[in-house]
């Protein structure tokens, strides 16, 4: 019988370049969603920093620690986004947090992408109802755009993440360099 392995593959395998702007896909990322039981704030805040040295961030925040990242989804649930080679990021996490809280992979439900350059502020007021010029970095918050739910979080003056369903990943993907082309 022949021995059939299955391997993550990039959903999009974007990379591209508008100008001195990038769109790239992060197909390097894991997404571990955590939620904390009812009463468990005290557990998962000690399990989190034990575990990973993360704060639990706050409202329309993340917290950071070497490459993982802690984002504020609901006031019950947070996302932790980190490099991770294997299929196997639920088990590191659930392991790690010492069952404080609840584990879901979410690496194959939402792909990232991470765009940057000059023109990001002004290509995301186009896509986004948010004020995210107005976002400290570190901030993060759900919202629409081009009718998709996501998430964005900015990680720098002119560099942000933008997460969607990986199900409308090139409806998503398109919409972004759209609103790039128009600006830049």
């Amino acid at each position: 019988m022949a021995d059939i392995r299955l391997s993550a593959a990039p959903v999009l395998g974007a990379d591209i370049a508008i100008g001195d702007n990038r769109i790239v896909e992060r197909d390097d990322l894991a997404l571990v969603s955590v939620a904390t039981p009812q009463g468990g704030d005290d557990a998962i805040a000690a399990a989190l920093q034990s575990g990973f040295g993360l704060p639990v961030p706050g409202p329309v925040q993340s917290s950071g620690q070497g490459d993982m990242r802690a984002v504020r989804t609901t006031a019950d649930q947070m996302m932790l986004i980190f490099p991770h080679a294997t299929p196997d990021a639920e088990p590191h996490v659930r392991q790690a947090l010492s069952g404080a809280g609840y584990t879901t992979d979410q690496t194959d439900v939402w792909m990232v992408l991470e765009i940057s350059g000059p023109d990001t502020l002004a290509a995301l007021e186009r896509l986004c109802p948010l004020d995210v010029a107005g976002f400290a970095d570190g901030a993060a918050a759900r919202t629409v755009m081009e009718h998709m739910g996501a998430l964005i979080l900015r990680l720098g003056p002119d560099r942000f993440w933008l997460m969607s369903a990986s199900s409308s990943a090139g409806s998503f993907c398109h919409a972004v360099e759209l609103s790039y082309r128009n600006v830049a």
